[in-house]
């Protein structure tokens, strides 16, 4: 059986991941890593934490002495990487977290499969996920390639660079099998609501403000998170060694032209006279260093491995609000912080 470990399995992109490879192939065995930090929930994947081919262990990448323990141990086949601090503006108030987790962590995990996989480096594999913000910003025209320079903006993106860079490094000069792939912004169930479409609709629900940067105007590239997993599916099985892949959804949005949309989704959901919760957007200071435009062109991967996103942005959105509007639960759960002691009533003494 072939051993997977999958980092940060218990984040948003991350269970979304490890339940498809869990369900889709029952002859590996995967391994959940996360550090269950503040975005780690595992409610997130009640689904599947009882199948025969699921295991979850807690344990941090940014402990080398703890990393190399479990290569050890463990023999992984394969290592599928998203461990990573993700929000921009925690980045902005504390970079240090993220040079730790999303560099060190990186180079720990590297560490550990150059050394444990000496002398099978073709049979075994190394997934990086990575992010379009390595590559700063756009103009009103043209796309992100594989090609475009590295030009990072925030402490995010700077610490995401640096970690993609390594990942080439080690199969640069030590022949390490690997692969990365650079998304554009992901949206769907399970994420963590402090980013801006689980955000506006928890705060839409509750009548309370709909904070949005500036004049609403930077434009995002939005990806159905499952449509991602299914690419990081495609990219592990068959993308040669050294490739680099980019993730789009081919939906660009103005944040602004987003929000308009989710209200009146949320209005009609709800009940609401049209425009209601339009009236709760609310424009604060825009964010320090706030790229204006991130747009991806997924033509390689579409050529090369024949994947196309599946969904609209209109349906996928629905979708999404209809999942958290059905699953108030998890999300009172999340807000209120009890989510963080599903490990201890769950996990801890198995």
């Amino acid at each position: 059986m072939k051993k997977i470990l999958i980092t940060g399995g218990a984040g948003f992109i991350g269970s979304h991941v490890v339940r498809r490879f869990v369900n889709k192939y029952p002859q590996y065995e995967i391994i959940n890593l996360d550090a269950l930090t503040y975005a780690g929930n595992l409610a997130n994947l009640t689904d599947v934490e009882n199948k025969d081919n699921y295991r979850f262990i807690k344990a941090d990448i940014t402990e080398a002495n703890e990393i190399n323990n479990l290569f050890k141990v463990e023999d992984f086949d394969a290592v599928i990487h998203l461990a990573a601090e993700s929000h921009v503006d925690r980045s902005i108030i504390d970079p240090s977290a993220f040079v730790m987790t999303n560099v060190i962590g990186t180079v720990n995990l590297l560490n550990a499969a150059r050394e444990y996989w000496k002398g099978s480096y073709n049979e075994k594999r190394f997934y990086h996920v990575s992010t379009d913000e390595v590559y700063g910003a756009l103009g009103d025209e043209g796309m992100f390639t594989e090609s475009t320079a590295y030009d990072p903006h925030s402490p995010y993106a700077a610490s995401k660079a640096s970690s993609d860079h390594f990942v080439r490094a080690y199969h640069d000069t030590y022949g390490l099998n690997v692969v990365i792939s650079n998304c554009s912004n992901n949206y769907g169930s399970n994420h963590f609501p402090e980013k801006l479409i689980p955000l506006a609709i928890n705060n839409i629900k509750k009548n309370k403000p709909v904070p949005v940067y500036g004049k609403g105007e930077n434009v995002r590239d939005w990806l159905w998170v499952e449509d991602h997993a299914r690419a990081i599916d495609v990219i592990f099985h068959e993308a040669k060694t050294g490739q680099t892949y980019n993730i789009g959804g081919h939906n660009e949005w103005k944040n602004i032209d987003l929000i308009y949309l989710l209200c009146n989704i949320m209005d009609k959901k709800l009940g609401r006279e049209s425009g209601e919760s339009a009236k709760l957007i609310t424009f604060v200071t825009d964010r320090a260093g706030h790229d204006l435009r991130y747009a991806i062109d997924s033509t390689k991967l579409q050529n090369e491995l024949d994947w196309v996103p599946s969904l609209q942005f209109e349906d996928g959105l629905t979708k999404t609000v209809d999942w958290y509007l059905e699953n108030e639960d998890w999300l009172n759960n999340v807000t209120s912080g009890n989510y963080q002691a599903y490990y201890d009533n769950q996990y801890k003494g198995r």
